[in-house]
C-alpha cells in the first residue's frame, strides 16, 4: 500500500536474518558435485599433461624455457599428451561455469565459459614444427589467459560465498592478469617463459577449485547452523 508521495522503502533484511527467514543467499547456495570435480581435475589434468609429456621428449625438455604449446606442436614426440591435456583442461572450465549457476555472477560464467572454449581451441590450433608461429593459436592462447584471468572479478556477487565477494574476487583478478604480464614480458625477453607460462597457467587452474571448494564448505557451515536451531 502506498501512503503517501514520500513513503520509505523498506530496505533489505541483513543477510542473517535472511538466512533465519529461509531466504537464500550466496552463502547457502551449493556448487554441485560436477562442479567440485571438474574444478579439482583441471589443475590435475594441466600439471600431469606437461609433465608426462615432457619426460615423453626424446633429448630431454627444458620447461623453465620452452611453452606448454611447445607439448602439442605438430613435430614434438606424442603430442596428443598435452592435446588432450589442454582439450580436457577447457572441458573442466565449461563445466566449472555451468555449475557456478546459482552462486557465480552471469557475466563471470560466460567469462570463464570463454576460457574453457579458447583452451579447447588451444589444442585445435597447434604451433607448426618450424616454430615460426601460428596467429590461430597466438590469438586463441591469449584470449583464453585473459578470460581466465578477468573471470573472477566478473563473477563477483556481494552476497556471495567468501572467495566470490568483491574484494577477494578483485585481488584474484589483479594477481592473476599480474601473473599474465609477467608471462608477457618474459615471452619478450625470451628468457625464462616457460617458467612464467607454467605459474600462470597453473594459478588460473586453481582458482576455480579455491572458489568452489570454499562455496561448498560455506553452504555446509550455513546448513549446520540451520540444524542446530
Amino acid at each position: 500500500m502506498v501512503l503517501g508521495r514520500h513513503a520509505h522503502r523498506e530496505r533489505p533484511a541483513p543477510e542473517c536474518l535472511r538466512q533465519d527467514a529461509g531466504m537464500r543467499t550466496g552463502n547457502d547456495r551449493p556448487v554441485p558435485v560436477f562442479g567440485l570435480l571438474s574444478s579439482a581435475a583441471a589443475p590435475v589434468v594441466l600439471i600431469g599433461g606437461w609433465t608426462v609429456a615432457a619426460a615423453r621428449q626424446q633429448g630431454g625438455f627444458d620447461s623453465l624455457e620452452r611453452t606448454i604449446s611447445d607439448l602439442a606442436a605438430y613435430g614434438a614426440d606424442d603430442r596428443w599428451i598435452m592435446t588432450a591435456a589442454l582439450a580436457g583442461l577447457g572441458v573442466c572450465h565449461l563445466t566449472t561455469a555451468a555449475a557456478l549457476r546459482d552462486v557465480a555472477a552471469p557475466t563471470g560464467r560466460v567469462v570463464l565459459a570463454t576460457g574453457g572454449v579458447m583452451t579447447v581451441l588451444v589444442a585445435v590450433f597447434p604451433l607448426p614444427a618450424d616454430g615460426s608461429g601460428s596467429t590461430a593459436h597466438t590469438l586463441v592462447a591469449g584470449t583464453a589467459f585473459l578470460a581466465m584471468s578477468a573471470w573472477p572479478a566478473l563473477a563477483a556477487r556481494r552476497d556471495g560465498a567468501p572467495l566470490l565477494r568483491p574484494v577477494p574476487s578483485m585481488v584474484a583478478a589483479a594477481t592473476l592478469l599480474g601473473l599474465v604480464g609477467w608471462f608477457g614480458v618474459q615471452l619478450r625477453a625470451d628468457e625464462g617463459v616457460g617458467l612464467a607460462e607454467r605459474v600462470t597457467a597453473g594459478a588460473q587452474a586453481l582458482w576455480p577449485l579455491a572458489v568452489t571448494g570454499t562455496t561448498w564448505v560455506a553452504a555446509l557451515a550455513v546448513r549446520r547452523r540451520r540444524s542446530r536451531s
